[in-house]
């Protein structure tokens, strides 16, 4: 089975990448939606990252990826307690997915079979602890974008239907993509994304060389491609596994607290959401670049893509989102 693109290789696209990597050190922040042209490597970037994560130790067989024995839902009827490791999961969610295949349902087979009531998971039960990947989410029906909305505020997958009643862990990383040309995203789901980017295809032909270079690198010679670039993953997952150490130990200013609310109050972002994302992801930053202490600088650096989409609309100004951010950004903070 051929392996992943190597994120490290990916041509550009650098404020995807940082997004994902913040992600990445704060699972918290909320996930990432990435809008552009279609093939900018926005399916690939979350597949590589995920590849370069260390594995996650989870129990043989739980449907769930617990970690721990007593995590591990009645409903399994696991016999063992042992750990293995496995890949750090990346479950795609298709368009025109039913409900039951999201939350799961009543696993017919074995109630045809041997007339008991069983519980078949769903997508959701195989992202816990990973990634749900949603390509064209703003294509999505609006009762799985209600039925996401839910266990995004949770955490939890609740089942209740044909006498069955069952609940689990669901947190994972959503990361949703799509061309905004092709339908707009429900605001309640665009709040729930924590970052959000927008990517193009690159404009010079050098870059666009380079990308072509390495496609072909990687599938005609596979083994030699992933050598290559398998120090430079190394060094991404050593820096987020030292990030994520540090994000306890990391000072908070009230100085740097009081210019995230002044710059989300000039915004009218609505409700909290985008300060405590904004701070997470700041906070994030200044641990990947191994800074002790959050400062002006790491918020300024990321509130473009944590405030980009919470923006109210404004049909008097023509200018994009990301510009409106950052002439805001330049009032508040300089």
């Amino acid at each position: 089975m051929t392996q992943p693109f190597p994120f490290s290789a990916i041509v550009g696209q650098e404020e995807m990448k940082r997004a994902m990597i913040l992600t990445a050190i704060d699972p918290s922040i909320g996930g990432v939606l990435v809008f552009g042209d279609r093939g900018t490597g926005k399916s690939t970037a979350v597949r590589a990252l995920a590849a370069l994560l260390p594995p996650i130790a989870a129990i043989e067989g739980c449907p769930v990826n617990s970690a721990k024995a007593g995590e591990v839902p009645d409903w399994a009827n696991l016999k063992t307690k042992a750990t293995h490791e496995v890949p750090t999961p990346v479950v795609d969610l298709p368009l025109g997915a039913t409900e039951d295949r999201v939350t799961g349902a009543l696993d017919i087979e074995k109630a045809l079979s041997q007339g008991e009531k069983a519980f078949q998971p769903g997508l959701l039960a195989r992202a816990n602890r990973g990634y749900l990947y949603i390509d064209e989410v703003n294509l999505l029906e609006d009762h799985i974008v209600d039925l996401l909305l839910d266990v995004a505020q949770s955490g939890e997958n609740v089942v209740e239907r044909e006498g069955l009643s069952i609940r689990h862990p669901a947190r994972f990383v959503l990361v949703g993509s799509g061309n905004p040309e092709e339908g707009e995203l429900r605001p309640q789901l665009l709040d729930r994304f924590g970052l959000s980017v927008e990517v193009a295809s690159p404009k010079d032909i050098d870059t666009r060389i380079d990308v072509i270079k390495r496609r072909d690198a990687y599938e005609n010679d596979n083994a030699a491609f992933m050598i290559r670039w398998q120090a430079e993953d190394a060094a991404i997952r050593d820096r987020i596994l030292t990030a994520r150490k540090a994000l306890k130990d990391l000072k908070t200013p009230d100085a740097t607290l009081r210019d995230v609310a002044e710059l989300c109050l000039k915004m009218g972002s609505d409700g909290l959401r985008g300060e405590l994302t904004l701070l997470k992801a700041a906070r994030a930053y200044a641990a990947w670049r191994d800074d002790t202490a959050l400062t002006r600088a790491h918020v300024r650096d990321v509130a473009g893509i944590a405030l980009r989409h919470r923006l109210r609309r404004d049909p008097l100004d023509e200018a994009g989102s990301g510009a409106r951010v950052g002439r805001v950004v330049a009032d508040v903070l300089g």
